[in-house]
């Protein structure tokens, strides 16, 4: 479990096939202090397991659907990548809980920089779109946000400096991809609500319930 507060920024230092998977070295510093095999780390918002590590990097291994599920299927090297190891108990929960589980990918359609803010405008695909709402939480490559904007399946961030800064989101361009997981109680609440033979939630109820 994680909360979507980026620790460091790592940096892929190789990328290495491993059958149908791949080995991912990456490079960090700040994480690695207390870090340990079979500990996770979020990188980019992906949950990802510690094979093996050293004083300036660690390995971690992803398989074949979170190749395909995620951006990590054309990692490359030199890549930047937004690292965060697992929540602890004491931790404060600084962002919103954050599983590591990418529910799909979206495009960036624009990121607009001013002086004091940025706007962040992503396109993502339309079966996720029931679990957003405004003002609610997301997850953008594991940086916890809150939707300042909806327009269907279209959502506007809105960015302070820090964050911008302290994450990979300033090294985007519109067209590129990047990681989504949605906030997983809304998925919960759809489920429980289908099996009572309620209607499936929408942004409306949820307005209605006080969220």
């Amino acid at each position: 479990m994680f909360t979507g507060i980026i620790k460091e920024i790592g940096i892929i230092q190789n990328v290495s096939s491993l059958g149908n998977g791949k080995r991912l070295e990456i490079a960090a510093q700040k994480i690695l202090d207390d870090l340990k095999i079979d500990d996770s780390v979020a990188v980019n918002g992906v949950c990802l397991t510690v094979t093996d590590f050293s004083e300036n990097s660690f390995i971690a291994d992803a398989v074949p659907e979170t190749l395909a599920k995620t951006t990590l299927g054309s990692a490359k090297k030199k890549q930047p990548v937004n690292l965060e190891p697992a929540l602890r108990l004491q931790d404060r929960l600084g962002g919103h809980l954050v599983q590591g589980h990418v529910d799909c990918t979206a495009v960036i359609k624009s990121l607009t920089v001013h002086r004091d803010h940025s706007l962040l405008t992503i396109e993502m695909p339309s079966e996720f779109e029931r679990y957003t709402i405004s003002k609610g939480s997301i997850a953008i490559d594991g940086v916890s946000l809150t939707i300042a904007r909806k327009e269907k399946s279209r959502l506007t961030i809105a960015l302070i400096p820090h964050t911008l800064k302290r994450t990979t989101l300033h090294t985007k361009t519109a067209g590129e991809l990047v990681n989504i997981e949605v906030d997983f109680f809304a998925k919960y609440i759809e489920q429980l609500l289908s099996n009572s033979g309620e209607t499936k939630i929408t942004e409306e109820w949820l307005k209605l319930q006080g969220f």
